[in-house]
């Protein structure tokens, strides 16, 4: 059967392909080919993911989408899961999870009545669990939002440090008369903090 990994991390500072051994190892245990990695660093609370839908559009009928967690796959709202739900179904793809053992059935060749009904069990658990990733992201976020409003209410709270050592690079660039989409690729840093850089400089709080 052939399988096809997906590696997901939220942010560029995550390393998605820390699970690759453990899928690998899924894999060759249950006898599955795989044809594919793929590769993503974009929140998993975001329906448009390139390498998901890379994946969905690359695979055939009874493909196993290997994943490590339930969450890696999906911390998407009820409507957007249920918009890739339907994507998954249409394609007729496995959703087969490390975290998700009544998945595991699905990585193997059954009788129709027996796939049939691993298929509906499974499918519900990956509901419930894409119901609790969601739950788990938005209790998160609300407990960094209340922490951030407690701060800023007792004078604690100054938001992300600066990277100076970056931003007096960026100066440097400007006076070199590098152009914002040259300073942005060799520095990474938004516009806007290329405009707050160069709005410091104009107002000479920053040396040249």
């Amino acid at each position: 059967m052939d399988c096809r990994l997906y590696l997901r991390a939220s942010t560029n500072e995550q390393d998605a392909n820390r699970a690759r051994q453990q899928l690998e190892d899924f894999a060759r245990e249950h006898n599955l080919k795989i044809v594919a990695r793929y590769v993503e660093n974009e929140s998993g609370a975001k329906l448009q993911r390139p390498e998901l839908f890379r994946l969905l559009n690359d695979a055939n009928a009874a493909d196993v989408l290997l994943v490590e967690q339930v969450d890696r796959l999906s911390r998407l709202s009820a409507s957007d899961w249920q918009t890739l739900r339907d994507e998954i179904s249409k394609r007729q793809v496995r959703v087969v999870a490390l975290d998700l053992p009544t998945s595991w059935r699905l990585a193997e060749t059954t009788d129709e009545f027996t796939d049939r009904m691993f298929s509906a069990v499974n499918g519900m658990m990956l509901d419930m669990l894409a119901a609790v990733a969601r739950k788990d992201y938005d209790d998160r976020r609300r407990r960094v939002t209340q922490g951030q409003a407690k701060a800023k209410a007792e004078g604690r709270y100054r938001g992300r440090a600066e990277d100076t050592d970056r931003n007096d690079l960026i100066g440097s660039m400007l006076v070199a008369g590098l152009s914002w989409t040259q300073i942005q690729k060799g520095t990474q840093a938004s516009r806007a903090t290329i405009a707050k850089v160069a709005k410091r400089q104009k107002d000479g709080l920053l040396n040249a």
